[in-house]
């Protein structure tokens, strides 16, 4: 997969960005031996309390995206609850750490972004071969 980052406002842009994102986030890396993805959600959340803000806010940015393109209110409340359920959940040492590693909310949240991108901007879907 490509990673760039589109600049544009339309649908067909940030569709773009919020796949790039979320591969960036939650599948970058593999995990040797047991042939793992990982992220830098679960890599930042190392960090106690300060990695998951971290984390979080750039799960945030997945729903600001989808508020530009006009999702429903409550389809951007499922989305802010992922990210803060994820937030609040790693942040617990240890057992956080593994929560990250199982519990992906952006791409939850790019499944919720993909499903009103391809019933309100069909054009924007993208074929893999």
């Amino acid at each position: 997969m490509e990673l760039d980052f589109p600049l544009g406002t339309d649908p067909v842009a940030i569709r773009r960005r919020v796949e790039a994102l979320e591969h960036v986030l939650e599948r970058a890396f593999t995990v040797p031996g047991i042939n793992r993805k990982l992220g830098l959600d679960a890599v930042v959340g190392l960090v106690p309390i300060a990695g998951d803000l971290i984390s979080g806010a750039m799960g945030l940015y997945l729903v600001w995206e989808a508020r530009n393109l006009g999702m429903s209110k409550w389809q951007l409340a499922r989305m802010t609850a992922n990210v803060g359920f994820d937030t609040v959940l790693g942040a617990i040492p240890v057992a956080g750490d593994l929560f990250d590693f199982l519990f992906r909310s952006n791409s939850r949240n790019l499944k919720i972004i993909r499903k009103h991108l391809d019933k309100h901007h069909p054009h924007t879907r993208v074929i893999d071969a």
